[in-house]
C-alpha cells in the first residue's frame, strides 16, 4: 500500500495520496460548517498516521491520534455543543482577549515539552520544528472544535511552515496540501469571521 508512485511529476504514495485526498475534503468542509468534516478527519488522521509513521515525525504522528479524539468531541460540539443549549449548533465566535493569550502559552509550553520529549526519546531529526508546529496544531484543533475564528490564525501560521517541514522530509505532495491548506484556511478565516461579527 505504500510502494512509491508519481503523480504529475511528484513522488508519493498511495496512502499518502489517500491521505491527502481525506484532508482536502475535510477542510473543504469545515469551511462550510459541515459535521462531516470530522467524520473525513477521522479517516485522514488514521491514515496520516502512518505516512508520519515513515517519516518519523512521532510529533505528526501522535499529533492524529488526538485528532481522531479531537474530531469525536468536535463533532459533538458542533452538533449539541451551544452553551446553555443542548441541541443547539455552535456557532463562530471570536476569542476574548484572555483567551488568545491562554492560547499562545498553551503553544509555548506544548512546545517546550514535546520538543524535549522528542529529542529525548526519540530518533527524529526534526524534534523541536515537530514539537512547535505539533504544539500548534493542538492548540488550532482546539479552537476549531469550540468554533473560534482564531484557529484559522493558528492554522495559517503552522501549515505555512508546515510546508517547509514536509519538504525537507521528502514528503511533497503533503508539502503541496498544506500549502492549499494555508489558502483554505484564509477562506475560512474570512468566512468565519464574517459569520462572527454578524452575531457580535
Amino acid at each position: 500500500m505504500n510502494e512509491p508512485l508519481v503523480i504529475a511529476g511528484l513522488a508519493t504514495s498511495p496512502l499518502e495520496l489517500i491521505s491527502f485526498l481525506l484532508a482536502v475534503t475535510t477542510v473543504v468542509l469545515n469551511i462550510r460548517q459541515k459535521h462531516w468534516a470530522w467524520l473525513f478527519s477521522i479517516a485522514s488522521s488514521a491514515t496520516y498516521a502512518v505516512v508520519f509513521y515513515d517519516a518519523r515525525l512521532y510529533g505528526d504522528m501522535g499529533l492524529q491520534f488526538v485528532f481522531i479524539a479531537a474530531s469525536v468531541w468536535g463533532w459533538y460540539q458542533w452538533l449539541h455543543g451551544a452553551a446553555g443549549v443542548s441541541t443547539a449548533p455552535l456557532l463562530p465566535t471570536f476569542l476574548k482577549p484572555g483567551g488568545r493569550a491562554w492560547s499562545l502559552a498553551a503553544w509555548l509550553a506544548g512546545f517546550v515539552l514535546l520538543s524535549t520529549f522528542l529529542d529525548n526519546f526519540t530518533d527524529t531529526d526534526v524534534p523541536h520544528a515537530d514539537g512547535f508546529l505539533t504544539a500548534g496544531s493542538l492548540v488550532g484543533q482546539l479552537l476549531l472544535a469550540k468554533k473560534k475564528v482564531e484557529n484559522w490564525h493558528v492554522w495559517i501560521a503552522v501549515d505555512i511552515l508546515y510546508v517547509g517541514l514536509y519538504l525537507y522530509k521528502g514528503l511533497v505532495l503533503t508539502a503541496v496540501l498544506y500549502g492549499v491548506f494555508v489558502l483554505l484556511a484564509i477562506a475560512g478565516l474570512r468566512t468565519w469571521a464574517a459569520l462572527a461579527r454578524e452575531r457580535a
